[in-house]
């Protein structure tokens, strides 16, 4: 149970200035008769029952859970960098808009894993209240490149529905040029304004098992001094996911109702919507992690195994290649609906 002291010192009354219960409390009374010109110091600690929300987690979920997502972070680390390798190569060989922006993707979820390992390992570097420079950069990176990720795959399903949808009539001028500004730009954006109001820095989360053993989880992050810590998070990392996600859904409808009519595109779109499928399905599991223990095991293996993912589609999409090239030149009639499926 926590409390808040407030210091009376000589020649200050009651209603002197401080802060009871984290601003919580109007006001306080301390007896029938104002309290003036004190000799001495005094201290009144306030107490209340209402408990600091904590994660009910044991210490060995806690500690099982953080190797699964090191492991599954540093795993990601190696197969978006080879994801990346492959799509540079696709793009040389064969230039299309989907494999740029699988490329933007691939390239923001390696940033994401990265600034994950690097805040979560310096910040045992750091002794007690310490901060940093490095910490809060760590903490200003890693919160930039989950925003980037977000946005690109929220453009991941826009290029879908242009692709699938609007399959004529679809020329952009400067069309990955427009889609980076958005891609990149919006999160860098974000991430400046909140470097510049203090945000980052170290967070500490608190976990409490059964026998009521508490524990610290600690990384590079935003900062548990900042006042607005919990407005910030809740908008650029849950309301925010939130509404991607939706965005996602309502273009996995518009796509499967609008190609019907075709069974290639139709065969096509299932392979493009499962890879959006997989970007989303993980982040839309976090709201297990609030019903049981079991949810959280699984959110955090889908996401840790992101960049796993992303090869796997990489290497989808090689195969699919070849397979288009062979096929087109069996049956020239074909390439007409390859090109519109994969420009």
């Amino acid at each position: 149970m926590k409390g808040t002291r407030t210091a009376l010192t000589p020649n200050s009354s009651a209603h002197g200035q401080g802060t009871v219960m984290g601003g919580l409390v109007l006001a306080v009374r301390a007896g029938s008769r104002p309290v003036v010109n004190l000799s001495q110091p005094i201290t009144l600690t306030f107490t209340h029952d209402k408990q600091n929300p904590v994660l009910s987690v044991g210490e060995t979920h806690s500690t099982n859970l953080s190797y699964i997502t090191y492991i599954g972070s540093a795993l990601s680390v190696f197969f978006t960098v080879s994801s990346l390798i492959i799509c540079t190569c696709l793009q040389r060989r064969c230039p299309k808009k989907a494999i740029g922006v699988h490329m933007h993707l691939t390239g923001a979820l390696l940033c994401l894993h990265l600034g994950f390992l690097l805040s979560s390992f310096w910040v045992r570097q750091l002794a007690g209240g310490e901060e940093g420079w490095v910490c809060r950069c760590l903490g200003l990176f890693l919160h930039w490149s989950m925003l980037a990720t977000f946005c690109w795959m929220t453009l991941e399903g826009f290029h879908l529905y242009l692709l699938l949808v609007q399959v004529f009539n679809i020329y952009v001028r400067r069309y990955m040029l427009k889609l980076s500004l958005v891609g990149w730009g919006l999160p860098t954006l974000i991430a400046v304004v909140c470097a510049i109001s203090g945000v980052y820095g170290k967070n500490s989360l608190e976990l409490r098992d059964a026998r009521n053993h508490n524990s610290t989880a600690q990384i590079c992050w935003m900062s548990n001094q900042f006042p607005q810590r919990l407005v910030v998070s809740y908008i650029t990392t849950v309301a925010f996911p939130c509404l991607v996600i939706l965005y996602n859904s309502c273009m996995l409808g518009l796509v499967t109702g609008n190609s019907e009519g075709g069974t290639r595109l139709w065969k096509d779109g299932v392979t493009v919507l499962g890879l959006s499928w997989v970007l989303g399905l993980p982040w839309g599991l976090a709201a297990t992690t609030y019903i049981s223990l079991p949810g959280i095991y699984v959110f955090t293996i889908l996401n840790s195994l992101q960049g796993v993912f992303m090869f796997l589609w990489s290497m989808a999409l090689t195969r699919k290649s070849q397979s288009d090239n062979s096929s087109s030149i069996r049956d020239p009639s074909s390439q007409n609906m390859t090109t519109i499926v994969n420009k």
